[in-house]
């Protein structure tokens, strides 16, 4: 591991207290990208992140497929108070899958944290395309696992001790109390009103002794070398998500500002423990497990840049060609070798304290 590379593992055990988040960059008008459109070519690109590494997945009854679209993109239906950020198509279902296998990349294999013991009875919130779930279902033959979404579009082809229920997760759960062993929740930044109320809600759906486990990200991108200009794509990657969040009253930097955490204890949850991961964006690092896992998480994105920020920029008002010329540069930010970008992901996890003898 190269100097550099020491240096980031040092620091990515310090991550910074909310109270020294820096400012967002102020939102580029679309017009600056337009300007500079001729200079999208890629620059030290790194072929391998070209790799079709995407599997195709299915959706369920197709009579309950009621989406929003936006720019020619679906999106998740707005039942409720349900809203996600993210398309829900195949293109980004493709990307949500090359995440899945970056977070078990960053996690050397495991599927989650937090010290479980036989577990019989597990929630996935957000299941998405239930990657997760179904990968723990194997894993625990004898578990009966429930993933349950906003959208239908988990294959129909699963392991039998698994089954998909569609839930808002942001309403009142429909489990009874004291159901599971293991509540798991995964990137649901930027979709949750109130964390403090839907981790009681997984407080009040676990057993006495369970475990709820949440793995988040943050969007907000650093450099340790200032290879991140201010006006550069991947500067307003930040600016774009945390604004926006604002604007809608659904946080994107619960990671920074410790939400995990405040929100657990807040609902009741006791032995909570955290892990900071400082995760490269790109093929920049010279070690080789920090340049794998880089690429995926450059990848992942590339793959699909436009369905994961459509809905924010429409909440700037963008169109969507003007989101079109927006991503050309990303992209070609994001294969560049000359952005040593990285971001924070969070895993926290908190056990429902025994019933009191």
């Amino acid at each position: 591991m190269s100097t550099e590379e020491k240096k980031s593992a040092q620091q990515s055990q310090t991550p910074p207290p909310a109270s020294t988040l820096p400012e967002i960059a102020p939102i580029l008008p679309p017009e600056h990208w337009a300007a500079t459109v001729g200079d999208t070519r890629d620059e030290d690109a790194d072929s391998s992140a070209g790799d079709d590494l995407a599997s195709s997945t299915a959706s369920i009854a197709s009579s309950i497929l009621k989406y929003r679209t936006l720019h020619g993109r679906t999106y998740h239906s707005e039942i409720g108070s349900a809203q996600y950020w993210a398309a829900n198509d195949e293109q980004q279902t493709d990307s949500l899958d090359i995440l899945h296998h970056l977070f078990s990349l960053v996690l050397d294999g495991e599927l989650f944290l937090a010290p479980l013991k036989e577990p019989k009875k597990v929630l996935d919130v957000g299941t998405g395309t239930g990657i997760w779930a179904i990968d723990f279902a194997d894993r625990f033959p004898d578990c009966e696992v429930i993933g349950t979404d906003v959208s239908p579009i988990q294959p129909t082809w699963v392991p039998p001790n698994l089954k998909f229920e569609i839930e808002d997760c942001t309403q009142e759960w429909t489990f009874p109390k004291g159901t599971f062993d293991f509540v798991h929740i995964r990137y649901l930044l930027g979709s949750i009103p109130d964390w403090t109320g839907f981790f009681k809600q997984a407080y009040n759906a676990l057993k006495p002794g369970g475990y709820l486990e949440s793995y988040e990200g943050s969007p907000r991108v650093y450099s340790d070398d200032d290879t991140l200009p201010p006006t550069s794509a991947l500067s307003q990657w930040t600016s774009l998500f945390v604004d926006g969040g604002r604007k809608i009253g659904r946080s994107f930097d619960i990671v920074e500002e410790n939400t995990q955490n405040t929100a657990m204890k807040e609902a009741g949850f006791v032995d909570i423990q955290e892990k900071w991961i400082k995760v490269p964006a790109g093929g920049w690092p010279r070690d080789s497990k920090q340049k794998e896992i880089g690429t995926f998480a450059a990848y992942a994105v590339d793959r699909d840049i436009e369905g994961f920020i459509f809905f924010v920029s429409n909440v700037q008002g963008w169109s969507k060609e003007e989101v079109r010329v927006y991503a050309a540069h990303l992209r070609r930010e994001l294969r560049s070798l000359k952005h040593h970008i990285w971001y924070w992901q969070k895993v926290v996890w908190g056990r429902k304290p025994e019933i009191p003898s």
